[in-house]
């Protein structure tokens, strides 16, 4: 069995060694580093995948994240909504533009910000609301655009971890995480389902007067060399790294279904567990099935219940079995974002989450003999 990874970038770049050198080598023959022809071609390519009509590139995901609120003119002290649960770019670019973070409880079984818990937290100041479509699936986007509609509220996808996947509407169409809202945010981390070899990220909208703002502002606010038009940052995509994206978005539908094929063997390894819960797809599924195309696994989390979870982590790790707990501390306890406002009692699935979650090793390049032997560890430990 080979050594297994969490996250296996070599084994991956392996598999499409040609087709990235090749790409890089033509950047490099080219010099063409800063918004160069493979820059636009990604663009191109990657508006095309996801059916939107703007895909701006930038230098990274948090990057991204606050762009797209500069874009949309939010105004310090002006309240964002987002989850409580989820890595800290998302508060953490609220707070740097002078705006009010406003932190509310996730859903106990997807992890993704409970729609109930922001219709409490709508007040007259409230003037955004950034579902994180937390794991790779997205948030109930029909419930946020209903009430950023009824509230005239600006909706912000973080889209960081779920590029691919689709949310099914209550209508039945279908869409593209990252496509629904106002604008949205995504990163190109290389441990990514679509991750580049460094930094990067993008901004998608179908709104042209805001997508002509942003590409102003990725770029010192120029639209005209030495022509500053709106207060910008210094933010692309450089080339060699939009060369690497370009190379493997032809494959991301595929590495998202070898991602979603693990989680199904590691759902039926744990099936019926007393001490496991295992993930829950998108839009109300059960199981994840041959056609599952709501999550794209960029973590595989479980739920520990009734049993000691760091005890179990810490088993792993002695058996070389790499895991992670995303994510060990809420952000309404963090100490740069404690604020009086918070009530612990209103993050009751959160707290509970944060000891209970550990994410499994998730990529490509997962074997059937990693799998089998990662579950059985896990089996074995908790039966004891």
């Amino acid at each position: 069995m080979n050594k297994i990874q969490m996250v296996d970038l070599k084994g991956q770049y392996a598999s499409i060694k040609e087709v990235v050198n090749a790409s890089i080598q033509e950047v490099i023959d080219n010099a063409s580093f800063i918004n160069g022809p493979k820059v636009k071609e990604f663009q191109a390519n990657l508006e095309a995948y996801l059916g939107i009509k703007h895909v701006i590139p930038c230098a990274n995901g948090t990057d991204a994240l606050q762009i797209a609120m500069m874009g949309l003119g939010l105004k310090p002290g002006d309240e964002v909504i987002t989850a409580d649960f989820t890595f800290a770019a998302t508060v953490e670019v609220i707070a740097l533009l002078g705006l009010t973070p406003v932190l509310v409880d996730v859903d106990p079984d997807k992890f993704n910000i409970d729609i109930e818990a922001v219709k409490k937290a709508i007040t007259p100041k409230t003037k955004a609301i950034v579902p994180v479509h937390l794991f790779g699936q997205c948030a109930n986007m029909d419930a946020i655009m209903e009430l950023a509609e009824a509230h005239n509220l600006f909706v912000i996808e973080d889209n960081a971890q779920a590029i691919g996947a689709n949310f099914t509407s209550k209508n039945g169409s279908k869409a593209k995480a990252g496509t629904i809202g106002h604008v949205a945010s995504t990163s190109f981390f290389p441990s990514k389902n679509l991750g580049c070899y460094g930094d990067g990220g993008a901004i998608f909208t179908n709104d042209d007067d805001l997508a002509h703002t942003i590409r102003g502002i990725v770029n010192h606010g120029m639209y005209k060399r030495y022509h500053h038009d709106v207060v910008g940052v210094n933010s692309r995509l450089d080339s060699i790294q939009a060369a690497v994206l370009d190379a493997k978005l032809p494959k991301l539908d595929a590495y998202n279904k070898a991602r979603q094929s693990a989680a199904r063997k590691y759902n039926a390894a744990f099936k019926n567990h007393k001490n496991i819960i295992t993930p829950k797809a998108g839009n109300g599924c059960e199981t994840i099935c041959d056609n599952c195309d709501c999550h794209v696994f960029h973590q595989y989390t479980l739920k520990i219940q009734n049993a000691d979870r760091d005890a179990l982590a810490a088993h792993l790790q002695s058996k070389d079995i790499p895991c992670g707990v995303y994510y060990p501390i809420p952000l309404h306890k963090q100490k740069a974002y404690v604020d009086d406002r918070y009530n612990d009692a209103d993050f009751k699935v959160t707290n509970t989450l944060i000891d209970e979650v550990i994410s499994l090793p998730m990529h490509t390049e997962l074997e059937d003999d990693q799998i089998d032997f990662i579950t059985s560890t896990i089996i074995d430990f908790l039966s004891k």
